[in-house]
């Protein structure tokens, strides 16, 4: 078993004529916490979708847990997967958004249940059960039956935190979750993500919040023009950044 559980190699995407991730390598071992941190277009994002299989790659591959996301070998060339095993791959990725993407029509306790429920087979009532001890573990065992509506951001968030986790996955990644919330709310998601950091789960988070990633990143990767530009722990990056982009992005978030 590869110790890297999430594993990219010299991937390169296109938008039409705009090569938005650039040969890049991109390594996450079991446990660890990355984050990736860069100017707005660097490609962080799309590299998140891509190791979900949400964007198509043009070059390179990406596996996660060993098994390739998307694609399979034929003959020593990777050609698309089916769709249901591509669906079956994507259990092991969870992910959260920038916005909360909660089913308004549902309560709490149906949106976190229902995956589990359909793309698992899990019993409804162990569905629920898990979901309630999800919502004790994001510090909102009370909002069970409530609706979204009824919710502030930050609940929401962390209500699609909880959603995420019910599937178990082995990776979650984190497409800037305090983007969307007011800056009073921002506090009790990082809370809950420092929560599972220190938990063991593994975790790739694109964050603008430097201070999170200062305290809880194992390893922060810098993206530039959609390459890798630079990688290291936090102290060393922040405090001793190499790149000139690095040194020129973090003057600009920092001061």
């Amino acid at each position: 078993m590869s110790e890297f559980l999430v594993e990219a190699t010299e991937v390169e995407k296109w938008f039409g004529p705009i090569k938005v991730l650039d040969r890049v390598d991109f390594n996450v071992r079991r446990g660890e916490v990355v984050v990736l941190i860069g100017p707005s277009g660097s490609g962080k994002t799309t590299l998140l979708r891509c190791i979900n299989h949400l964007e198509h790659i043009q070059r390179g591959r990406i596996a996660v847990n060993g098994v390739l996301i998307g694609y399979r070998e034929r003959q020593g060339r990777l050609v698309p997967d089916a769709e249901r095993n591509i669906a079956r791959q994507r259990r092991d990725v969870g992910m959260v958004f920038q916005r909360f993407n909660l089913f308004n029509n549902m309560n709490v306790l149906s949106n976190i249940s229902l995956a589990p429920r359909l793309l698992r087979g899990t019993r409804p009532a162990e569905a629920e059960a898990e979901a309630r001890a999800l919502l004790d573990r994001v510090g909102l065992p009370d909002k069970a039956e409530a609706y979204p509506a009824e919710l502030s951001g930050g609940q929401q968030q962390r209500i699609a935190i909880a959603r995420a986790l019910a599937m178990q996955p082995a990776v979650l990644l984190f497409d800037e979750p305090t983007s969307a919330l007011d800056p009073e709310m921002v506090g009790e998601v990082l809370g809950v993500m420092r929560d599972l950091a220190r938990s063991g789960m593994t975790m790739v988070v694109v964050t603008h919040e430097m201070g999170f990633a200062r305290q809880v990143a194992d390893r922060v990767v810098v993206m530039a023009e959609g390459r890798i530009i630079e990688t290291g722990v936090p102290e060393a990056v922040f405090s001793a950044p190499e790149h000139p982009k690095t040194r020129a992005l973090l003057s600009a978030v920092l001061h």
